[in-house]
């Protein structure tokens, strides 16, 4: 791949793949032929066979209550301990948001936090992993997520499957999200939106992907963002649910939902942890669309099965 004016790099579509994307100046709705539960409904584990066929249906499901109240307390005091740690504060792994500096997200926290990697290895949420996806699962990425009150920024529409594609060369949608709430979940303090069904298609980008684009865009997303019309359409085609709820919830959903949140201006803060977990079957290759990998941090190529 050849960079080109502008620090950009044009990349050639892969032969056969399904998936391009930030390759055309117009988008294009593609509909995904890969199922969004691999494993059987009749599974052993903590879904029952009525969530697992949520998940199909919908692409997201929630499970209110999965941390008891004195463990979200915990697991407050280790996201205000990471948040004002001037040392980590200086890695790149964290990122701060644009306007007032304060702490957005930190990434691989499951390797800088015991507590987080506990959570990341628990049944209540690896062995849903694996329900899903029917097969052992490999961490693509970790972070905890803050939104403080009056002004935590919010995350444009998109879907996590086209970043990952493009920039990380994760071959198909065979991941899932697990993000668990350690604050109450508002309509209207900035909480994750999501339009149920809308993993069954994929939607491409315009825009070519520019040398190290996760600089900016880990702050605020432009390229790998859809064009105002293919939202709209899948908006009307889906509507949207807001993932409302109390502390202590999660939310699993696919990787190609269609997502995002709005600006917290409200007093009330929400903060998450967030684990993204990939089918050892689905290793990343190299990226699809992108110049060059991301950081390890932001997509990792361990894939050694959590356990």
């Amino acid at each position: 791949m050849t960079a080109v004016a502008g620090s950009t790099a044009r990349t050639s579509p892969r032969t056969g793949d399904r998936y391009r994307t930030r390759v055309s100046d117009t988008p294009d709705l593609v509909e995904r032929i890969e199922p969004t539960v691999w494993g059987s409904e009749s599974s052993a584990g903590m879904f029952g066979a009525q969530e697992l066929a949520a998940h199909a249906r919908d692409g997201f499901v929630q499970v209110p209550g999965l941390l008891d109240p004195q463990e979200v307390a915990g697991y407050q005091a280790e996201l205000d301990r990471l948040a004002t740690d001037a040392g980590l504060r200086a890695d790149d792994r964290c990122v701060v948001e644009k306007s007032s500096n304060e702490v957005r997200s930190i990434f691989e926290v499951h390797r800088i936090s015991d507590a987080i990697a506990r959570i990341a290895r628990d049944e209540r949420v690896v062995g849903r992993a694996r329900q899903i996806l029917g097969s052992d699962v490999y961490i693509h990425q970790s972070r905890i997520n803050y939104k403080p009150g009056f002004g935590g920024g919010g995350f444009y529409w998109h879907s996590d499957f086209e970043t990952w594609h493009a920039e990380d060369g994760m071959p198909v949608p065979r991941a899932v999200s697990c993000s668990i709430s350690l604050t109450d979940n508002h309509p209207y303090n900035g909480c994750l939106m999501i339009m149920p069904g809308s993993q069954r298609t994929f939607v491409s980008c315009v825009g070519e992907t520019p040398e190290e684009n996760f600089r900016s865009s880990l702050k605020e997303q432009e390229i790998g963002t859809p064009d105002n019309d293919s939202i709209t359409a899948m908006a009307n085609r889906h509507g949207i649910a807001m993932m409302t709820g109390k502390a202590g919830g999660a939310t699993f959903f696919d990787s190609n939902c269609m997502h995002g949140s709005g600006d917290n201006i409200t007093p009330y803060s929400r903060s998450n942890i967030f684990l993204v977990f990939n089918s050892v079957e689905n290793a990343c290759t190299e990226p699809y669309y992108a110049p060059t990998r991301r950081p390890e941090y932001i997509g990792a190529r361990d894939v050694t099965p959590v356990r």
